[in-house]
């Protein structure tokens, strides 16, 4: 016979011992500290760190410490422009977000305006996930399979990895705007899809498309189908030079795996790691992530759920190869086009076929709309994954701005040459400072 356990006991130990949440803009006078303290629980850190990253928040700093039954931690963090946080709604959508009220956070009115807070803001829609072998025009042909069965893309976010892309598309009917959920009509969108995504199988893999009615956290979702995807088997196309300083150490006194990180920082970095080491089963109990100049180090104890550490090389490697595919996915080279103009049934399909024909490989993609209007963000490279020249530049410019604005951004280089091992900052951790971190 298996122990009750009431559903309700998580609930209840909050209202008795509920989280307490610190915005401190006095401390430090170039960045805010958020300082959590709360019950420790699974998935704790995941969450807090969810709530920072889809607010855009940079992330120059953090203390973690969550061994036992409290969780505490501190977190540096500017907005965008490198800022102190200092918008009233977003300090009170924090303080909501991981507060005692956290549970009622998911309501419309809890949201910050024009913001897309973990999921994007849409209406009624359908879910559709696709997974499969990358190559120039694939988005071309997705948007205009969904177009040609009158399914109008309200949102998406589109990666690309080690030859595989992953994507999460939100549709609605093009006619009554509601989520399609007739069950012919998903089960064609769903063939369609399948064939279009399927391309040479040669490393045993194949293309995965999955459709569901309601919500789910984008970046999330991107890991989870990633991993699961397997695209941390390296094919080998990254330079050296570009690749993260990543090592799985032992802590034998205390009992932990020790993963130290050393990268070029940008944002999200922490949310990456720490979603992926949560998939693969592991819990972090402390951490100490610090920025050097441009470059991001982190330390992080961890076991895995049944207690257990990394004692096997093999082990200690896939843990690296992992960590190194998630810091991956979200990096962008290449041009970044910002796209913004009147939304329209079949907009995306328009658009994407315009890069396919300049011979343009999209390697990222952002899709929102905003009430009437289309905010699309591609990151492109020439079919070979090289810069794209002006000419072609100029000529998108010409054949796109006719329709949209189009603003066009060179991504900054990602080619920056990372310092070897012994030349990084040491990053100094010990429990017994810990506290003092956090307090101070």
């Amino acid at each position: 016979m298996k122990p009750y356990f009431d559903p309700d006991y998580e609930y209840l130990s909050q209202c008795i011992n509920p989280p307490r949440v610190c915005i401190d803009n006095t401390t430090c006078s170039d960045c805010t500290l958020v300082k959590v303290d709360s019950m420790n629980k699974p998935g704790i850190l995941l969450e807090v760190v969810q709530v920072l990253s889809d607010l855009d928040l940079f992330i120059s700093k953090a203390y973690i410490s969550s061994d036992g039954r409290w969780f505490m931690d501190v977190f540096h963090v500017t907005d965008q422009q490198g800022r102190k946080l200092s918008d009233p709604k977003t300090i009170q959508y924090i303080e909501k977000a991981l507060g005692p009220e956290r549970r009622d956070i998911g309501k419309k009115e809890d949201t910050l305006p024009g913001k897309s807070v973990g999921m994007h803001l849409v209406g009624d829609h359908t879910a559709i996930e696709l997974i499969g072998a990358d190559r120039p025009g694939l988005l071309s042909e997705i948007f205009a399979v969904l177009t040609s069965l009158h399914c109008n893309v309200i949102a998406a976010e589109v990666w690309t990895h080690n030859r595989r892309v992953a994507c999460v598309v939100y549709v609605n009917d093009d006619i009554t705007l509601c989520a399609v959920d007739d069950a012919n009509r998903l089960l064609l969108m769903k063939e369609q899809l399948r064939n279009v995504l399927r391309g040479p199988a040669c490393d045993g893999r194949e293309a995965c498309t999955n459709i569901s009615i309601g919500s789910t956290h984008v970046d999330r979702r991107l890991h989870q189908l990633m991993f699961a995807d397997r695209d941390y088997e390296s094919h080998g196309g990254v330079m050296e030079e570009l690749r993260p300083v990543i090592s799985v150490d032992l802590c034998e006194d205390k009992g932990y795996s020790v993963v130290n990180v050393k990268c070029k920082d940008r944002p999200k970095l922490l949310f990456d790691i720490v979603c992926t080491l949560t998939d693969m089963k592991f819990v972090v109990f402390h951490a100490s992530v610090s920025s050097d100049g441009p470059y991001a180090m982190q330390e992080l104890y961890v076991r895995q759920k049944d207690g257990c550490i990394l004692d096997s090389n093999d082990d200690k490697e896939k843990v690296v190869k992992c960590l190194e595919a998630a810091i991956r996915r979200r990096v962008s080279e290449g041009l970044s086009l910002e796209l913004c103009g009147r939304d329209r049934v079949g907009l995306l399909s328009d658009v994407t076929r315009v890069l396919r024909e300049h011979g343009l490989s999209v390697t990222r993609a952002d899709v929102t709309t905003v009430g009437e209007q289309a905010m699309n963000v591609f990151y492109v490279t020439d079919a070979s994954g090289n810069p794209v020249d002006m000419k072609t530049v100029e000529a998108l410019q010409g054949e796109i701005g006719q329709t949209v604005m189009l603003n066009v951004k060179k991504v900054p280089a990602t080619a920056t040459k990372y310092r070897e091992p012994g030349r990084w900052a040491k990053t100094s951790f010990s429990f017994g400072s810990l506290l003092g971190r956090f307090l101070s």
